[in-house]
C-alpha cells in the first residue's frame, strides 16, 4: 500500500501539469506554426481540429508566423488527408497556398512533431509555435524538444473542452499517455 503513494502523487502531479501547462501561451515572432493533427468529418475538420486551424491562421494573419505546417494523414474512412482537408479550409480563410507546408504521413501526435521536425529542417526554418488544445500542450511539447524542435507553446484559445464532463476524460487521457511517453523514453 506505500508504494502506491508515490504512484498516485506522480500521476496527480502529472496532471497537474498538463493542465497548468496548457494555460501558458509564449506567443512569439516565430518562422512556422504547427498545427497538430485531429480527426476530420466528411472531408471538413471536426470541431477540435477547426479550432486548431483557426488559431493557426490568426497567427499567421496577425504576423507571428510565415508558414503554416498542416499535420495529419489519411484517417480511416477518409479520402484526403486531415493536412489536405486543413489546407482547404487555411486557403478559404485567405492564407497564400505557398505559406502551407503539409505533413500527410502521420497519425498519431508523436509523428505529427516527428515528420513536421523534418519539413522544418527540408526548409530551412528556425523556430516553431505548436498549435493543439491546451491539454494537449504538454505531450506535445515534450516531444518537440525531444525531436530538436525550438519550440514555443501556443494553446487554442477556444477548446471544444469546456465543461467539467469533456475535460476530465481528456486530462486522464492525457496524464496516461505522457506517462507512458516519458517512461517509454526513459527505458531508451
Amino acid at each position: 500500500m506505500l508504494l502506491l503513494i508515490p504512484v498516485i502523487i506522480y500521476i496527480l502531479y502529472t496532471a497537474h501539469d498538463i493542465y497548468s501547462f496548457g494555460n501558458r501561451d509564449e506567443i512569439v515572432l516565430a518562422d512556422a506554426a504547427i498545427i497538430l493533427g485531429a480527426e476530420v468529418w466528411d472531408n471538413q475538420p471536426s470541431p477540435v481540429f477547426r479550432e486548431r486551424i483557426n488559431h493557426g491562421i490568426w497567427l499567421y494573419h496577425n504576423g507571428y508566423v510565415d508558414y503554416l505546417i498542416l499535420t495529419g494523414g489519411v484517417g480511416g474512412g477518409n479520402v484526403f488527408s486531415d493536412a489536405f482537408i486543413a489546407r482547404e479550409f487555411a486557403i478559404r480563410e485567405g492564407v497564400s497556398a505557398d505559406r502551407l507546408l503539409l505533413e500527410e504521413h502521420s497519425t498519431i501526435t508523436q509523428e505529427n512533431i516527428s515528420y513536421a521536425a523534418q519539413i522544418v529542417a527540408e526548409n530551412n526554418l528556425s523556430t516553431v509555435i505548436i498549435v493543439s488544445d491546451p491539454l494537449h500542450m504538454r505531450r506535445g511539447m515534450l516531444m518537440a524538444e525531444n525531436y530538436g524542435l525550438n519550440a514555443y507553446s501556443s494553446p487554442t484559445p477556444t477548446s471544444r473542452y469546456q465543461s467539467l464532463r469533456t475535460r476530465l476524460p481528456f486530462l486522464a487521457r492525457e496524464t496516461f499517455l505522457l506517462i507512458g511517453y516519458r517512461l517509454l523514453n526513459f527505458a531508451k
